[in-house]
């Protein structure tokens, strides 16, 4: 239980920092920006309380905003990515699922966790943008800036979960 809550805040801190300090300023073609801080809220763990994912996803998005100086939009994005994340599990992972399990490829199974982790991804990402634009003036546009930052955040969360199931398999 202990272990848990300091990786948790381990990862938030990691994240958080990450995010704000480096990857804020990656434009990648001057239209992808990775948000690879929601890798946090995708390995929060099975059967917790609701109203605690969506505390949890709101003061995530908080902080990336103090820092970020974006004025609410990650705290509303994370909020409906938290929102959202329970209905989705159950969606691309209709089986039964130990409570307290992290979600991963090993629990989930590759595909599963393909699926789940760019449905978040997708939400969290249309919201972000969504909001940043607050207009349709240029729609392809904003449409070819969520699935570039959709497809670059999503190569950097396999990554993380390539070092997690190496990470596993190791016996760590």
């Amino acid at each position: 239980m202990i272990n848990n809550l300091i990786r948790g805040l381990l990862y938030v801190i990691v994240f958080v920092l990450l995010q704000v300090l480096f990857l804020n300023n990656i434009h990648f073609l001057k239209i992808a920006t990775p948000f690879l801080y929601l890798y946090v809220i995708l390995r929060l763990p099975l059967g917790e309380s609701r109203s605690g994912i969506l505390l949890f996803s709101f003061f995530l998005g908080l902080l990336v905003d103090l820092f970020g100086n974006t004025a609410g939009m990650h705290a509303f994005a994370t909020t409906f990515a938290g929102f959202c994340r329970e209905p989705l599990i159950r969606l691309w992972n209709g089986k039964d699922l130990p409570a307290g399990a992290i979600p991963s490829s090993k629990v989930f199974g590759m595909g599963g966790y393909l699926r789940y982790a760019l449905s978040v991804i997708l939400i969290h990402h249309t919201m972000v943008f969504g909001i940043e634009s607050l207009t349709l003036f240029d729609p392809f546009f904003l449409v070819i800036r969520i699935l570039g930052s959709v497809l670059l955040t999503f190569i950097l969360v396999c990554i993380f979960e390539g070092f997690n199931v190496v990470r596993q398999k190791s016996g760590e």
